[in-house]
Protein backbone atom coordinates (compact mmCIF):
# COMPACT_ATOMS: atom_id res chain seq x y z
CA UNK A 1 0.00 0.00 0.00
CA UNK A 2 1.51 3.87 -0.92
CA UNK A 3 0.18 6.95 -0.20
CA UNK A 4 -1.50 7.38 -3.68
CA UNK A 5 -3.33 4.04 -3.33
CA UNK A 6 -5.16 4.70 -0.34
CA UNK A 7 -8.96 5.59 -0.78
CA UNK A 8 -11.92 5.15 0.99
CA UNK A 9 -14.07 1.91 1.52
CA UNK A 10 -17.27 1.66 -1.20
CA UNK A 11 -20.23 3.07 0.61
CA UNK A 12 -18.59 5.31 2.75
CA UNK A 13 -18.97 8.78 0.67
CA UNK A 14 -21.73 9.36 -0.43
CA UNK A 15 -21.99 12.31 -4.08
CA UNK A 16 -23.21 15.31 -3.77
CA UNK A 17 -26.52 16.27 -5.06
CA UNK A 18 -26.78 18.74 -7.58
CA UNK A 19 -30.34 20.13 -8.25
CA UNK A 20 -31.88 22.06 -10.98
CA UNK A 21 -29.04 20.29 -13.37
CA UNK A 22 -31.73 19.17 -15.69
CA UNK A 23 -34.09 16.10 -16.22
CA UNK A 24 -32.05 13.74 -17.04
CA UNK A 25 -30.38 14.57 -13.24
CA UNK A 26 -34.29 13.55 -11.87
CA UNK A 27 -33.68 16.61 -9.88
CA UNK A 28 -34.22 19.39 -12.78
CA UNK A 29 -37.08 21.72 -12.82
CA UNK A 30 -38.34 22.39 -9.28
CA UNK A 31 -35.07 20.56 -7.56
CA UNK A 32 -36.69 18.22 -5.51
CA UNK A 33 -38.56 21.08 -3.75
CA UNK A 34 -42.24 20.25 -5.21
CA UNK A 35 -44.58 22.95 -6.42
CA UNK A 36 -45.61 26.56 -4.85
CA UNK A 37 -46.13 26.96 -1.13
CA UNK A 38 -43.33 27.97 1.58
CA UNK A 39 -40.75 25.72 1.02
CA UNK A 40 -40.48 25.87 -2.16
CA UNK A 41 -39.12 29.19 -1.87
CA UNK A 42 -35.64 31.03 -1.41
CA UNK A 43 -35.56 31.69 2.00
CA UNK A 44 -38.99 30.17 3.13
CA UNK A 45 -38.25 28.54 6.35
CA UNK A 46 -40.17 28.60 9.45
CA UNK A 47 -39.27 28.27 13.19
CA UNK A 48 -38.43 25.69 15.23
CA UNK A 49 -42.22 24.38 16.80
CA UNK A 50 -44.09 27.12 14.35
CA UNK A 51 -47.69 25.13 14.18
CA UNK A 52 -49.02 27.22 11.66
CA UNK A 53 -50.46 29.58 13.46
CA UNK A 54 -52.21 27.21 15.90
CA UNK A 55 -50.89 27.79 19.29
CA UNK A 56 -47.85 25.87 19.60
CA UNK A 57 -47.41 23.25 22.05
CA UNK A 58 -45.24 25.11 24.31
CA UNK A 59 -47.53 27.63 25.00
CA UNK A 60 -50.55 25.34 25.57
CA UNK A 61 -49.05 23.48 28.19
CA UNK A 62 -48.85 25.34 31.75
CA UNK A 63 -45.46 26.35 33.41
CA UNK A 64 -43.72 23.47 35.77
CA UNK A 65 -41.34 23.54 38.64
CA UNK A 66 -38.93 25.78 39.88
CA UNK A 67 -35.61 25.97 40.23
CA UNK A 68 -33.64 28.08 43.25
CA UNK A 69 -30.78 30.91 42.52
CA UNK A 70 -30.13 29.90 46.16
CA UNK A 71 -29.97 26.07 46.24
CA UNK A 72 -26.61 25.81 46.36
CA UNK A 73 -25.77 27.73 48.88
CA UNK A 74 -27.94 26.41 51.58
CA UNK A 75 -26.98 23.21 53.01
CA UNK A 76 -28.31 21.20 55.33
CA UNK A 77 -26.98 18.61 58.15
CA UNK A 78 -28.86 16.00 60.19
CA UNK A 79 -28.41 15.15 63.79
CA UNK A 80 -26.41 11.87 62.91
CA UNK A 81 -24.18 13.54 61.37
CA UNK A 82 -23.23 16.00 63.39
CA UNK A 83 -21.79 12.72 65.37
CA UNK A 84 -18.55 12.43 63.19
CA UNK A 85 -17.11 15.64 64.20
CA UNK A 86 -13.66 15.43 66.19
CA UNK A 87 -14.05 18.86 68.40
CA UNK A 88 -17.32 19.86 70.12
CA UNK A 89 -18.24 23.09 67.85
CA UNK A 90 -19.82 22.91 65.24
CA UNK A 91 -19.58 25.93 62.92
CA UNK A 92 -19.23 26.72 59.10
CA UNK A 93 -16.00 25.57 58.78
CA UNK A 94 -15.80 22.54 61.04
CA UNK A 95 -18.97 21.11 58.96
CA UNK A 96 -16.96 21.95 55.62
CA UNK A 97 -13.70 20.81 56.91
CA UNK A 98 -15.28 17.04 58.14
CA UNK A 99 -16.86 17.16 54.20
CA UNK A 100 -20.49 17.57 56.00
CA UNK A 101 -21.56 20.02 53.66
CA UNK A 102 -20.17 21.43 50.26
CA UNK A 103 -17.80 24.33 50.06
CA UNK A 104 -19.64 26.87 48.20
CA UNK A 105 -22.08 26.60 50.96
CA UNK A 106 -22.78 30.06 52.47
CA UNK A 107 -25.31 28.88 55.19
CA UNK A 108 -26.46 25.82 56.96
CA UNK A 109 -29.22 24.57 58.63
CA UNK A 110 -29.52 21.33 61.17
CA UNK A 111 -32.36 19.26 61.37
CA UNK A 112 -33.31 16.38 63.48
CA UNK A 113 -32.63 13.21 61.96
CA UNK A 114 -31.06 10.59 64.27
CA UNK A 115 -28.97 10.67 67.71
CA UNK A 116 -27.01 13.12 69.37
CA UNK A 117 -24.51 11.32 71.11
CA UNK A 118 -21.57 14.02 71.47
CA UNK A 119 -21.88 17.47 73.57
CA UNK A 120 -21.86 20.36 70.94
CA UNK A 121 -21.68 23.86 71.09
CA UNK A 122 -23.11 25.26 67.57
CA UNK A 123 -22.30 28.54 66.60
CA UNK A 124 -23.32 30.33 63.73
CA UNK A 125 -25.86 27.66 62.13
CA UNK A 126 -29.74 27.91 61.60
CA UNK A 127 -31.54 24.70 63.54
CA UNK A 128 -34.92 23.68 63.90
CA UNK A 129 -36.85 23.08 66.86
CA UNK A 130 -36.13 19.57 66.63
CA UNK A 131 -32.43 19.26 66.55
CA UNK A 132 -31.97 22.04 69.59
CA UNK A 133 -34.27 20.02 72.14
CA UNK A 134 -31.59 16.99 70.77
CA UNK A 135 -28.52 19.00 71.66
CA UNK A 136 -30.20 20.46 74.46
CA UNK A 137 -31.00 16.80 75.99
CA UNK A 138 -27.06 15.63 74.94
CA UNK A 139 -25.28 18.12 76.96
CA UNK A 140 -24.61 20.68 74.37
CA UNK A 141 -25.29 24.36 73.71
CA UNK A 142 -26.67 27.11 70.80
CA UNK A 143 -24.65 30.38 70.69
CA UNK A 144 -27.21 32.92 68.59
CA UNK A 145 -25.31 34.19 65.65
CA UNK A 146 -27.09 37.86 65.77
CA UNK A 147 -29.73 37.76 62.91
CA UNK A 148 -31.25 40.61 60.44
CA UNK A 149 -34.68 42.18 62.02
CA UNK A 150 -37.86 39.49 61.94
CA UNK A 151 -40.68 40.93 59.12
CA UNK A 152 -42.50 41.95 62.58
CA UNK A 153 -39.79 44.29 64.05
CA UNK A 154 -39.10 46.05 60.29
CA UNK A 155 -42.97 46.78 59.80
CA UNK A 156 -43.09 48.11 64.00
CA UNK A 157 -39.78 50.59 62.73
CA UNK A 158 -41.81 52.05 59.90
CA UNK A 159 -44.69 52.85 61.78
CA UNK A 160 -42.12 54.66 64.00
CA UNK A 161 -40.74 56.55 61.44
CA UNK A 162 -44.42 57.61 60.10
CA UNK A 163 -45.05 58.90 63.61
CA UNK A 164 -41.88 61.00 63.82
CA UNK A 165 -42.18 62.13 59.96
CA UNK A 166 -44.33 66.04 60.14
CA UNK A 167 -47.66 66.18 58.55
CA UNK A 168 -48.34 68.03 55.32
CA UNK A 169 -51.97 68.95 56.07
CA UNK A 170 -51.05 71.39 58.54
CA UNK A 171 -49.99 75.35 57.30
Amino acid sequence: MRLNTIKPSDGSKKEVRRVGRGIGSGFGKTAGRGHKGQKSRAGGFHKVGFEGGQMPIQRRLPKRGFRSKSKPYNAKVRTSELNKLDNGVVDLLSLKAANLIPNISLNAKIFLSGEVTKKLTIQGIGITKGALKAVKDAGGKVEEVATTNSKAEKKEEKKDLVKDKPSKKSK
